[in-house]
């Protein structure tokens, strides 16, 4: 150690009392191997793994490759019209105008594409049984869809138009949902 300008020189016994002390403190002291504390013996993780993500990905991978069976194209403003062909023009025109008085509604907000069409179809079944004429279906606009478009409003209308008991749909008016909702005129058996 260099001694400061103007102080007296360093008593050599002085500096070996020193030393001998700081030894003395640290001799018990091991360097540290590593970084990682030592692992308890008989003890083993397990690896973590992330459940949950690893089945929103796979969730939102069927959603998107199951949305694309019905009209690719429907954009999310666009109206959803449908009539079979033996129910004449005149009916449909009363289904869009809401003349229909709307017996029961089902709305699929916030549910995957899978739950939503498993539930629509259990609407469906439960409003043929109870011989109902007309109902609603809220899909929503597809707004926070992104690039997708509206996947729950495409899957609503391929399921419509598969199923028999549909005889006409059409998007509801800005009052019960607009191009978010549709009117669905069942066959009364």
């Amino acid at each position: 150690m260099t001694p400061l300008p103007g102080a007296p020189p360093p008593d050599p016994d002085e500096e070996a009392d020193e030393a001998r002390l700081f030894r003395d403190a640290v001799r018990d002291v091991r360097p540290l191997g590593s970084r990682n504390p030592p692992a308890r013996p008989g003890r083993v993780r397990p690896r973590p793994r992330a459940r949950f993500a690893r089945a929103d990905r796979a969730a939102v991978l069927h959603e998107s490759l199951d949305a694309f069976d019905a009209d690719p194209t429907l954009a999310g403003g666009e109206e959803l019209v449908y009539r079979r062909s033996h129910v004449r023009p005149a009916v449909l025109r009363r289904l869009r105008r809401g003349e229909y008085r709307v017996q029961r509604e089902i709305d699929l907000h916030g549910l995957t594409v899978v739950e939503a069409k498993q539930a629509l179809r259990q609407f469906l079944l439960e409003a043929r049984e109870r011989q109902l004429h007309c109902v609603r279906i809220v899909h929503g606009k597809g707004l926070r869809s992104g690039s997708r478009g509206p996947v729950l409003k495409s899957a609503v209308n391929a399921l419509l138009l598969r199923t028999q008991a549909v005889l006409a749909y059409v998007s509801a008016r800005p009052v019960d949902g607009g191009t978010g909702a549709v009117y669905v005129l069942l066959n009364p058996r």
